[in-house]
């Protein structure tokens, strides 16, 4: 992968981590595009990944410091309970991230048919709140539960993250701005944990990142950093005027595409 590679992907990956339109399902066309089969896609992923999620820092950071101040009254208030639900919904991802880490990367590496399957299935999913009219609930434990399977569900590529969380919230009648926010917030902790735990892996075995160099990983991620704070502003827009199913045509489109040219 060489620095014109990483910068696309990277950029790539910021423009789709917050659009409902999966940025791994896209970071493996445009890996299958470049012809970058090796073993190290899944490590550049959870680079940009974490740049990404360091941008959600950054635009939700009013929201976080308020979090993490309620959180330290010890009170149990609007703030804790928020905390509590995060804390719940990471679960179902937690147990896929440590007893399936095999199965999850045998999903990727240029599986282009899987990609363009489960990009129609996030289709569907975006397609179906188009015609959710009302969402007015707030958000219980067990609905945070919920929407965190259906982020685990979200790790194959080709499924949206934000599409998927998204929409299960909608579909649960949950309120557009909470559920964005809950959607946003909920995917800091797995996808800084497993940043960090591959970097651990990276001081035991460092050769394991020799196919792809610093310099290109450190300009993916400033490229996914830079273009994931626009695509969550812009989600967050999205989202209060109800125009997912654009993004559902889209994905459509995509994932049959991306079938034909597997076959």
């Amino acid at each position: 992968m060489n620095i014109w590679e990483a910068i696309v992907l990277g950029l790539v990956q910021g423009l789709t981590e917050f659009l409902p339109v999966s940025s791994s399902g896209h970071i493996e066309i445009g890996t299958a595009i470049f012809g970058i089969q090796s073993e190290d896609n899944l490590l550049f992923s959870i680079v940009v990944h974490a740049a990404t999620a360091l941008s959600t820092v950054v635009i939700y950071r009013k929201d976080i410091l308020q979090l993490i101040v309620e959180l330290f009254k010890f009170q149990w208030n609007d703030s804790t309970k928020f905390v509590f639900q995060i804390a719940l919904s990471i679960i179902p991802v937690g147990i896929v991230g440590v007893f399936f880490e095999d199965q999850v990367e045998s999903f990727f590496g240029g599986r282009i048919m899987l990609v363009g399957s489960m990009l129609i299935v996030t289709a569907a999913l975006l397609a179906f709140t188009h015609f959710k009219k009302s969402n007015e609930g707030e958000l219980t434990f067990p609905k945070a539960f919920v929407i965190g399977i259906a982020q685990a569900i979200a790790i194959l590529p080709g499924i949206s993250r934000s599409g998927a969380t998204i929409s299960t919230g909608l579909l649960l009648g949950i309120k557009k701005d909470v559920v964005t926010r809950f959607s946003f917030l909920m995917v800091l902790v797995p996808i800084l944990g497993a940043a960090f735990l591959k970097l651990l892996d990276f001081l035991k075995t460092p050769e394991i990142a020799s196919q792809v160099s610093a310099t290109a990983l450190s300009l993916g991620f400033l490229a996914a950093f830079v273009s994931g704070m626009a695509a969550c502003q812009w989600m967050i827009s999205i989202v209060r005027k109800g125009k997912l199913i654009y993004f559902a045509v889209y994905c459509l489109i995509v994932g049959l595409i991306a079938i034909f040219v597997s076959l």
